[in-house]
């Protein structure tokens, strides 16, 4: 809609908040309910707020990332949510999922217990090539891989199935990781 693409990005410095030592994740979720339909948050922060991806994601929001120049770090959560992708799926750290292709494995870690999930998405990697997509089912979200997986360069996308039992997740092998 082309009057949804007119709409300026609303903008949050949470910056002046991490200093006087608050935490702004009630803030951007109260900038995040104030966008109008179709519009984007343009966050600014002092750090690459990774775990904040994912729960954008399951909000219908996609996150394009950049860093400053002064060391702080600006990310544009743009909504997804009226795109109507092939797998329904949220995107994580990128927008580009549906175009990744055909996984090269696929993991059910569904009945194993964490931190499990989150060690064999790790070791499978490690033995993919740069480009190869994983696709794993696990039991929750697993909040606590995805800044192992921005660490080391792997791009993902995810969400819970219609049921909101079993998480989906799509992983791409970035070329980065422990041994490379």
């Amino acid at each position: 809609m082309s009057t949804a693409d007119a709409l300026p990005a609303r903008e949050l410095d949470v910056r002046p908040m991490l200093r006087a030592g608050e935490e702004p994740f009630q803030a951007i979720m109260d900038a995040v309910g104030a966008l109008s339909p179709g519009q984007s948050l343009r966050l600014i922060a002092p750090f690459r707020p990774v775990p904040l991806f994912s729960v954008m994601a399951n909000r219908g929001y996609a996150a394009s990332d950049r860093a400053l120049g002064d060391g702080g770090w600006e990310v544009v959560f743009s909504p997804v949510a009226t795109v109507n992708d092939s797998d329904g799926v949220a995107i994580g750290s990128s927008s580009s999922a549906a175009f990744w292709g055909v996984p090269v494995l696929e993991l059910d870690l569904c009945e194993l217990e964490p931190p499990e999930p989150m060690v064999r998405i790790l070791e499978a990697l490690e033995s993919l090539q740069p480009g190869d997509v994983l696709f794993a089912l696990l039991a929750r979200e697993p909040v606590f891989l995805f800044p192992e997986l921005a660490k080391r360069e792997h791009e993902w996308a995810g969400n819970f199935d219609a049921a909101g039992t079993t998480y989906r997740l799509l992983v791409r092998h970035g070329g980065g990781g422990a041994g490379h």
